[in-house]
């Protein structure tokens, strides 16, 4: 963090009187959040007189001190990565990775999916939601599937009684759309019905499923504002709400990534200021403020349970969870540009409460696989990689486990569920 913050004030110390930043993309990110972030960058400049003001459009917004100026147009994250490729945009808000088509289109911009470009500020998770008077405890992804394409089209169906079911989404340019039917709709090879009412903003949305008895619709945590919150479940995993612990350690099968695409030829002072504030202890915390969850590393209550195996239940009944879970590269024992930074946060976790030494146990999980032996040595080698990592950040480990298949916190029938599945937990004494 000691390094973030040098970068930081190096950033801003050259900025010229006449800065302008042009932020697009997902209405997430735009609609409330990135706009915290400029305001807060600028106030820990002792910039005064900052102006906020609406912009030509509905969700757009101009911020403004001086010569200073910060457009932000929250239309949806496709249109970020469109206004890259135009040249209308320097730095995208996203609230899904970067498709491949689209690094593709944005080639001549550099490496958009490098740590440099790629950088996530924050957690969000995709909320199931429901009117508050709905008795329905929760679903899993598989029924969530089928009512939204329209195959279970009443409440009935489900157990609880209420009539015919209406469907509400976000439109097709929202990362939080693109969330829901990466995760939901593409593994069970469904499409949304076409009765859905859709909706750019996420508000608008919630506040019209709150409003309708026979609603369900998903949002992100941000803007439930007073519906009813569904638990979800993944194959043979529990369960779980779209808690801060569950979204911070990735667990909840709706969990998401918010980013900031910066091109690595783009040379902006401020967007890059912006970035490095973002990844602040200063800028995380607005992140937790704007109703997301920031990065900043913390424990997690995680009672022994009589289904674990014995290794995980004794180290439950003897060590504290940290909220911060490492994953990697796709098809790769690669850490994931989230976890490399991750590294850091997790190093001055260490240091500031003195469990530098002997202190911290990683777990190692993987999907599953025809030889469990070979899933038990591949959950153990990417619980080594970690510890390499770590290793050179100063930190010396007490002991490195690998579970294998146990424990899977999705289903193992498609690439996301076993990407997922693929994580390393670090614990500590």
């Amino acid at each position: 963090m000691i390094r973030a913050c040098a970068l930081l004030l190096a950033l801003l110390a050259p900025l010229a009187v006449a800065d302008t930043l042009r932020i697009q993309g997902s209405n997430t990110i735009g609609a409330a959040l990135a706009p915290a972030l400029v305001r807060g960058l600028l106030e820990s400049r002792d910039i005064s007189d900052i102006r906020t003001e609406p912009g030509a459009r509905a969700n757009e917004v101009r911020i403004s001190a001086g010569d200073i100026q910060v457009d932000i147009a929250a239309h949806g994250t496709s249109t970020g990565f469109a206004a890259l490729k135009a040249g209308s945009a320097d730095l995208a808000a996203a609230s899904r990775p970067i498709k491949d088509s689209e690094q593709a289109e944005l080639q001549a911009l550099g490496n958009l999916t490098s740590a440099e470009a790629e950088q996530v500020i924050g957690l969000d998770g995709v909320a199931v939601l429901v009117h508050p008077d709905n008795p329905l405890p929760q679903l899993t992804i598989e029924q969530l599937a089928k009512i939204f394409s329209g195959q279970i089209t009443t409440w009935e169906a489900l157990g609880v009684g209420g009539g015919p079911i209406r469907l509400y989404a976000r439109d097709d340019r929202s990362g939080t759309w693109e969330t829901f039917k990466s995760l939901v709709l593409d593994p069970h090879q469904q499409v949304l019905a076409e009765n859905t009412r859709r909706f750019e903003s996420g508000e608008e949305l919630s506040e019209a499923v709150r409003n309708d008895r026979h609603a369900i619709g998903f949002s992100s945590l941000s803007t439930v504002h007073g519906a009813r919150v569904l638990a979800v479940a993944d194959g043979a995993s529990r369960a779980m709400l779209p808690s801060p612990e569950q979204i911070a350690s990735e667990d909840y099968p709706l969990t998401r990534r918010l980013y900031f695409y910066l091109p690595p030829a783009q040379h902006n002072p401020l967007a890059r200021a912006l970035l490095a504030f973002s990844q602040s202890p200063q800028g995380q915390a607005i992140v937790a403020s704007n109703g997301f969850i920031d990065q900043r590393v913390r424990t997690i209550d995680e009672q022994p349970q009589a289904d674990m195996p014995p290794s995980y239940r004794r180290l439950s009944s003897e060590a504290r969870r940290l909220s911060v879970n490492f994953r990697f590269q796709e098809g790769s024992a690669t850490l994931d540009n989230k976890a490399l930074r991750d590294i850091q946060r997790l190093a001055e976790y260490l240091k500031q409460n003195r469990k530098l030494d002997n202190k911290v146990v990683l777990v190692g999980f993987g999907d599953a696989k025809d030889d469990a032996r070979r899933a038990d040595l591949l959950s153990r080698l990417r619980a080594m990689a970690v510890r390499r990592e770590l290793v050179r950040a100063g930190v010396t480990l007490r002991d490195v486990i690998g579970l294998g298949a146990e424990l899977p916190v999705a289903a193992n029938t498609d690439t996301q569920g076993r990407i997922r599945n693929r994580r390393v937990e670090a614990w500590v004494y």
